[in-house]
């Protein structure tokens, strides 16, 4: 009997609770971006549209082939018979036409579309990259504000106990006032900095959600990433050249002139014929259905004498956008190279700094304990103390920033050199 209760119980558990014991990994978190993000979504449709604008373009080397029918009933008056005649005529017919040359504008339209579809496709990688660095910053961030509110609340334990030893030695009469007032001062800073903290908490546990297109969390936690490792940054031209290579805003702006480029050419097409065949077959008759076969072939010419300077127009914007395209391709580079140098630092900062208020961290709670000692010794000063404790937190506030600068640095060194 009592197994068939502690049975039923467990089937009783929310699914929920169960799914929000469980702990979120970096990889979960930026597998569901990648996969639910609006933003990843939008780019993907956005590929979809620009492959189907290739397709489009490439229509036009096909025949269009129509099937028409027609009635028609009409009076007119014949001025040779001077009378008025009633004519009716049906007819059935398949209708084919096919441009032979147009000196270039289908093939520079069909060039276009496909550049502008591999440039969607290098959007759709740089929105993916974006995302990822989003990703990673907000669970870094998230990661570094619970461990400050745990810093911060033990803080507020080790100052609670201080003002209860200040409050003893108060009242037996061995020290003044004056240092339960401050204590006390202490320990309220320390609860005010926790209720920062623990709202810091709550605000990073929305960036990192809405980063990953979900509308929150729910109770999971966080996995700890695996133990920071010092690698070897790379030269500063090596970075640079490798972002130059691979970044894929940068590919993308060379398809888009590429495209441009295209567009130059059907343009300047526009100055020249066009030659074109057209066929039909069907059946014609003044009665329904048509009995009498009828059929046509044929080509045309058509050379453009004037288009109220429509072409010169073309020419003159393609022009503009391919000159467009390479002052932003220029700047895009120089952002680049910024983007990478800035990266670079940073990684080189943050490592530095890790290591220091690591050292510092030791240092603050040596002085801590020896602070906290004395003070219950009845050798210390109140002012030693709360100094003691507040460089203590402070450093451990250091350290904690500096350990997910130091992720968050390596996330955006990989954005800056186009790495997936």
């Amino acid at each position: 009997m009592k197994r068939s209760v502690l049975v039923l119980l467990a089937l009783l558990i929310p699914a929920q609770s169960l799914y929000a014991a469980s702990s979120l990994t970096l990889d979960e978190a930026l597998t569901t971006a990648l996969k639910n993000h609006p933003q990843i979504v939008e780019a993907k449709e956005n590929l979809k549209g620009a492959e189907a604008r290739t397709g489009l373009a490439l229509s036009n080397y096909y025949p269009q082939i129509t099937v028409a029918a027609d009635w028609n009933r009409s009076r007119s008056y014949l001025t040779a018979l001077q009378n008025i005649k009633t004519t009716e005529v049906t007819s059935e017919a398949v209708y084919l036409k096919q441009t032979v040359y147009d000196f270039g504008r289908t093939a520079g339209a069909v060039d276009a579309a496909r550049s502008n579809r591999e440039a969607a496709d290098k959007a759709l990688t740089t929105a993916r990259q974006d995302l990822t660095l989003r990703v990673k910053s907000a669970f870094y961030l998230l990661l570094a504000t619970e461990k400050q509110a745990v810093a911060v609340r033990e803080a507020v334990t080790a100052r609670a106990q201080v003002y209860q030893q200040a409050l003893e030695f108060y009242h037996q009469g061995i020290r003044a006032k004056v240092d339960v007032a401050k204590a006390e001062s202490n320990l309220f800073a320390g609860k005010t900095a926790l209720i920062r903290a623990d709202n810091n908490v709550e605000i990073a546990r929305m960036e990192l959600a809405n980063a990953m297109g979900t509308a929150s969390l729910g109770g999971r936690t966080l996995a700890e990433p695996l133990p920071a490792v010092f690698i070897p940054v790379p030269e500063r031209n090596r970075i640079q050249e490798g972002a130059l290579r691979n970044r894929a805003d940068l590919q993308q702006l060379s398809e888009l002139q590429s495209a441009a480029s295209a567009n130059l050419r059907t343009a300047k097409g526009s100055y020249m014929p066009i030659l074109s065949g057209a066929a039909s077959v069907g059946y014609a008759d003044r009665e329904f259905p048509p009995t009498g076969n009828v059929w046509s072939v044929g080509l045309t010419l058509a050379v453009p004498l004037f288009s109220g300077f429509s072409s010169v127009e073309q020419v003159r914007e393609a022009r503009a956008n391919i000159s467009a395209l390479e002052a932003r391709q220029n700047n895009l580079k120089l952002q680049i190279i910024k983007e990478a140098e800035t990266a670079r630092l940073g990684v080189n900062e943050a490592s530095a700094r890790l290591v220091s208020t690591e050292k510092e961290v030791a240092a603050a709670g040596e002085n801590q304990s020896l602070a906290e000692g004395r003070y219950r010794e009845g050798v210390g000063s109140i002012i030693e103390v709360t100094d003691a404790q507040s460089q203590t937190l402070d450093a451990k506030t250091a350290h904690i920033q500096a350990l997910y600068d130091y992720y968050t640095a390596l996330a955006r060194l990989d954005r800056a050199v186009g790495k997936e």
